[in-house]
């Protein structure tokens, strides 16, 4: 028996590493999030392990992932609400490219979820004082 909890679904650290690659290869010739992210990432390799670290950690629960990735988005003011269909768009097509159909679905799931959350965090930090909260 062991300690370690269990996955979300059944995914190796290699899938999640290529669909990263795969994944950072399309936003840097992304039209509007390529300029958004090369003005803040100097680093590519480092980035992409930061981010599949990120992604190990949710959905294998491997420890490892030492970041606060709302804190990251929120300190960017480039970074608008508007970017995250853009986002989930193209990382969608990632994962139909390279994952099996159920893989995709469930990895895009949980993406959908925390991308909305850092969607709605974003427009909460950029609201008037004056203006009520977005709730997802």
């Amino acid at each position: 028996m062991t300690d370690q909890p269990l996955a979300r679904f059944d995914i190796t650290p290699d899938d999640i590493g290529r669909v990263v690659g795969h994944f950072y290869a399309r936003v840097r010739a992304d039209a509007v999030l390529g300029p958004v992210f090369g003005a803040h990432v100097t680093d590519w390799p480092a980035h992409e392990e930061k981010i599949a670290a990120f992604w190990r950690n949710a959905i294998l629960r491997e420890p490892g992932y030492d970041g606060f990735p709302m804190r990251e988005h929120l300190s960017r003011p480039d970074v608008r609400p508007e970017h995250f269909p853009i986002w989930l768009g193209l990382f969608h097509k990632t994962l139909r490219a390279e994952l099996s159909d159920l893989q995709a679905l469930q990895w895009g799931d949980l993406a959908e979820k925390i991308g909305q959350g850092f969607r709605a965090g974003v427009e909460n930090a950029r609201l008037r004082p004056d203006q009520p909260p977005r709730l997802i």
